[in-house]
Parts: structure tokens; C-alpha cells; sequence
């Protein structure tokens, strides 16, 4: 386990900086005002703020050094471009060839991303090199960043080789990562490139800009989580979504209303979408843009991670002639990436598939995708009326929303297409009565719905730091399990390394819930039967659920048993 860190007031007092009452008065201050314990210790007038810099290298193991008259070789200035060095607020300070150590200074030891991302950065020019981390004051690394890189770009110095460049070409698309030529762009243009540039090769799910009083921040989602990156200056904000907006085709004029719009890119080759959404806050205009990188998506059925039974049923499942195949599960569940494996796994030549989407995610060669724009009357149910018109075989809806496109869903099944939809329940025999709900007959229901697949994405242990403990008994209670179930078991988790910016998880796995009709059940759902009766029905057909699915992957150490708990619930 990690080593445990001496509390920043221990520190002052062993260095009699500060008494217990300082300490205890701070703390309550603390309490109250939420402000950092330093700080609030410099504004009684306890200690200085050297002091503080001095206990937080010693708090975090670092070196504290003081950069006033400091000579920097212009071969380290070359590792760490100004866009870095600004961006991340460090000073290069010295490399060991050797050891391949860097040593860079840095004002706040908290940031230990900053040492995960130059590492990432670094790596293809220096294999193996590890970055090292010394403290400064504020001052020293402001006057050092003016010294050696030049303090007056206003964005942070993004430099134009960390530039993304949009760059409309004869294909129509966009080039998020061709190096910026035009040192004269304007700041938010190289920001807006720069941010976009570091969230693909993270490769980020989401990119989140909220606006605040006093700041803008920064988030990235990896791997279902979100992590805090440096913020750029405030004033950049507007014109920063002005950007996006402008890029997404939305009317920049309109901040009082959400927009939705989508941004085309091609990077080393490979087509990325955006999907951007505006929303008004009380700072701003909030921009959320989904990264969809076809590349960082495997849409191969073989490649989900569903256990082998669970695999061969859904083969079996997309293999029917006719019928309803429905993924449940709520926003960001894998749902869409189910799907598109199902049709990429039965998209042959002797096989029509069309798809009716709001929005396209990603485009499948071969297959026939429409998207909904409800604003010229292209609805779900116009566009599905027209695809019977088109002799499909298998036909994809997005989702079954209301009575109307889940009653063309159920015709087209009728009429001999196989249907794969979504939707929104919590567990698979829930969607029977939430399409009862939306107006559809029982045995209509009965007749044409094959099966119903419940998914949840949980993290994955980090392979790079994976350790293994004996579970206590307690935690077998959390699960709703005997203790002596767990007997002669043992579970994963994640120390926490550079790999996985310390979080102890890496990459996300699906956990499944498989749902079959089979005669007894469909009989049921005619007879009226609740969600309960249809669960205990589907159990005894081998149907496991998502907890018990959760389970077998604490079991094989794949994901935390506080992985599985905070997805899944238990079904007694």
C-alpha cells in the first residue's frame, strides 16, 4: 500500500513554525471557510508562505529549490515545449541520462498528472524516462516562465507544436492534429486545438468546459471518470465556445438557449466526430463535446468482454430471421457499442442493414444509416415507415421512444425483419413492462420480443498496478453474500500508478444481464405477469443478473467489489 503522507500541520509544528492552538484555530477556520489549511495559516499570520512551500515539499518528498538566478542548458529548454511548460506551470531543471530522470520544478505537488502527461509526452524521445518532481515558490516559477519561455501570451503559451489545426479540405473534413503553421493564430484557436489534441490521445470520452465565477475548468472522462486538467484563463471562455460553435455550424448569436451540433475531423487518417452540446449557466454558456474516435471503440462482438455463454446466445439472438432484440441500460452504458459489434458481426453481402439513428455515432461500410432530424419531420417513425419500403433484413433503431415507433418496431418484426433497439429501463425483464407502459399489446410483445440484454460499464483494475488482498467479511455482507461464500477467494485492486493517473483503473469492461423469451415466459408477459415473476422466470432459465454478473468479475479479479455495487443492485 502507499505510503501514508504526514499531514501538512504535523509538519509545521515538528518544525515549531506553528503551535496546536494555530493549527486548531486554522482547522476551524478551515471548517467554515473551505479554504486550503496553508493559506488560511498565512492569513492569521502564523507562518509565511516560504514556510508552507518548505512543509509541502517536505509533506510530498520534494526537493525545494529556489530558481532566482537559475541558468537553464537550451538543451533541457528543448524537452519541455512552451506550451507545456505554461500549460503545466514547470520549469525544466536538470536530466539524468543515466537513471533517464527529469527533474522539473513546479509550484503545486498536488498536480501529480502533470508528471503523467510530460512522461507520455517525453516517451518517444526519451524510452523510459521518468519524470521527477522538485517545488518552487509561485513567484520563482512565474519570473523563471517569462525568463525562458516569455510570460505575454495570454492563453498560457500554447506553442504551436502541441496545435491542433482545423483545416478545410477537398474531403470536406477537418484535421485536428496537423501541426499549426501560423504563429500569429489567434490564442483561443491554438487553446481550443491544443485542448482537443490532448483529450484524443488520452483517449477521452468527453471534453467538459464549465464556466464559473472565478474560473474556467476543465474536465476530461476517462474511462467513465472524470479527471481535472489545468484551467485556461477566465477571459478565454467566451471566445472559446464562440469557437466551438462556429465549428459546429450553431448559431453564435444565441447564448440564451442549449444548442447541439456536431464537429467532423480526420486525424493520422482516422475519422472522428464530435457531438457538441451547449447549455446557458449563470457564468456562460457550458460546452460539453463527446469524443466519438471509431479507432478507441472495438466493434467486434468477440471483443466485449461478455462471458463465453452470454457470446454464443447473442449470436444465436442476431442470427433469428425475425423478432426484437432489445440492449437496455441508461446514457453512456455501452449500449450503442453492443449494437454496432451486433451489426458488424452480421454484415455480409447477402444481408440488407439499415439503421435509423439520432445521431449516427459511427459510420459502418455496408451498412444503410439514416439519421433522424426531427425539425424537417424526419422522425423515428417516418424514417422507419420508409425503411420497410427499402427490403431490409435487419434493421437498427436507435430507440423505441413512444407508442409509435415501438409499434412499427413490433409490424416490422411481424412482417419478418429482425429489429435491434434500446431502451431505458433498469434491468432486462423491466423492459417488458416499460413497453406495456408505452401503449404496446401484451401479445403483441409476446409474439415478436426475442430477447432483452441489460448492460452496465464498470472500470477495470489497472494491470500495471494490480495487487491482490483476502476479502473481509464484511464486504461479503455488502455484496448480500455469506461470508463463507468468499472463502479461499481473492479480489484485485489498484495501487494506483503513472499508467492510470493514479487511479488504480484502466480501460472499462461490460457486465451483462440476458434476458431470453422462451415459450413459459412469453406466455407469461400475455398473462400479465410483474417484473418480479418475469425475473424469477428468466433466473430459472439461467438468466444471471447484472449483480451476479458484477461478481464473477470481482471473482477473476477483473473489477472492485465498489465498482460492481455503485452499477448493479442486488435482486433478492
Amino acid at each position: 500500500m502507499a505510503k501514508r503522507r504526514k499531514l501538512l500541520g504535523l509538519i509545521l509544528k515538528e518544525i515549531e513554525l506553528v503551535t496546536e492552538g494555530d493549527i486548531q484555530e486554522a482547522l476551524a477556520r478551515q471548517k467554515k471557510e473551505g479554504n486550503l489549511l496553508g493559506k488560511i495559516l498565512v492569513s492569521m499570520g502564523t507562518c509565511s508562505e516560504g514556510d508552507i512551500i518548505m512543509a509541502l515539499a517536505a509533506q510530498n518528498d520534494m526537493q525545494f529549490v529556489d530558481l532566482s538566478g537559475l541558468d537553464i542548458p537550451i538543451e533541457l529548454l528543448d524537452m519541455v515545449t512552451e506550451a507545456q511548460a505554461q500549460t503545466y506551470r514547470v520549469v525544466p531543471l536538470e536530466f539524468d541520462s543515466d537513471s533517464k530522470t527529469f527533474t522539473v520544478a513546479m509550484d503545486d505537488p498536488t498536480k501529480i498528472v502533470v508528471f503523467d502527461e510530460l512522461q507520455f509526452a517525453l516517451q518517444s524521445r526519451v524510452p523510459g524516462i521518468r519524470i521527477q518532481g522538485a517545488l518552487a515558490s509561485a513567484e520563482d516559477i512565474d519570473a523563471a516562465l517569462a525568463k525562458f519561455y516569455g510570460g505575454d501570451d495570454k492563453m498560457g503559451g500554447i506553442g504551436k507544436d502541441d496545435m491542433a489545426q482545423f483545416d478545410d479540405g477537398p474531403t470536406g473534413k477537418k484535421d485536428a492534429l496537423a501541426v499549426d503553421e501560423d504563429p500569429d493564430a489567434p490564442a483561443v484557436v491554438k487553446l481550443l486545438n491544443f485542448l482537443l489534441a490532448t483529450a484524443i490521445r488520452d483517449r477521452s470520452s468527453d471534453v467538459h468546459l464549465e464556466p464559473f465565477e472565478d474560473k474556467l475548468q476543465v474536465r476530461y472522462r476517462v474511462d467513465g471518470a472524470l479527471l481535472a486538467m489545468e484551467n485556461p484563463p477566465k477571459e478565454l471562455g467566451p471566445a472559446l465556445i464562440s469557437r466551438i460553435k462556429v465549428l459546429s455550424k450553431l448559431n453564435i448569436s444565441e447564448t440564451r438557449m442549449p444548442q447541439d451540433g456536431r464537429i467532423e475531423l480526420t486525424i493520422e487518417g482516422r475519422s472522428v466526430d464530435l457531438r457538441v452540446s451547449t447549455l446557458p449557466t449563470m457564468f456562460g454558456e457550458s460546452c460539453v463535446m463527446r469524443i466519438l474516435d471509431r479507432s478507441n471503440v472495438s466493434l467486434n462482438l468477440d471483443n466485449l468482454g461478455m462471458r463465453q455463454d452470454d457470446n454464443e446466445l447473442l449470436k444465436a439472438l442476431i442470427a433469428k430471421p425475425n423478432g426484437v432484440v432489445l440492449v437496455t441500460g441508461p446514457t453512456g452504458s455501452g449500449k450503442t457499442t453492443t449494437l454496432y459489434s451486433c451489426l458488424n458481426f452480421m454484415n455480409t453481402p447477402d444481408l440488407k442493414i439499415i439503421t435509423t439513428e439520432d445521431p449516427v455515432e459511427y459510420d459502418l461500410p455496408g451498412v444503410m444509416q439514416c439519421q433522424v432530424n426531427e425539425d424537417v419531420g424526419m422522425t423515428y417513425g417516418a424514417a422507419l415507415r420508409s425503411i420497410l419500403r427499402q427490403d431490409p433484413d435487419m434493421i437498427l433503431v436507435g430507440e423505441i421512444r413512444d407508442k409509435e415507433t415501438g409499434g412499427i418496431a413490433i409490424e416490422a418484426a411481424l412482417t419478418g425483419h429482425l429489429v435491434l433497439s434500446t431502451l431505458h429501463t433498469n434491468d432486462a425483464p423491466s423492459a417488458v413492462t416499460r413497453m406495456l407502459d408505452l401503449g404496446l399489446e401484451s401479445f403483441l410483445i409476446a409474439a415478436t420480443l426475442e430477447a432483452v440484454i441489460a448492460q452496465r460499464l464498470v472500470r477495470k483494475i489497472c494491470q500495471g498496478c494490480k495487487e491482490y488482498f483476502t476479502p473481509e467479511p464484511e464486504q461479503a455482507m455488502e455484496l448480500g453474500l455469506r461470508p463463507e461464500a468468499l472463502t479461499g477467494k481473492k479480489f484485485g485492486f489498484g495501487r494506483g500508478c503513472s499508467r492510470c493517473n493514479n487511479t488504480g483503473y484502466k480501460g472499462r469492461l461490460a457486465l451483462y444481464e440476458m434476458f431470453r423469451c422462451n415459450d413459459e415466459i412469453k406466455q407469461m408477459i400475455m398473462d400479465d405477469a410483474n417484473v418480479a415473476q418475469l425475473r424469477d422466470a428468466g433466473r430459472r432459465h439461467g438468466m444471471r443478473t447484472l449483480r451476479e454478473s458484477g461478481l464473477l468479475a470481482i471473482y477473476d479479479a477483473i473489477t472492485t467489489i465498489d465498482e460492481v455495487m455503485r452499477e448493479t443492485m442486488i435482486i433478492e
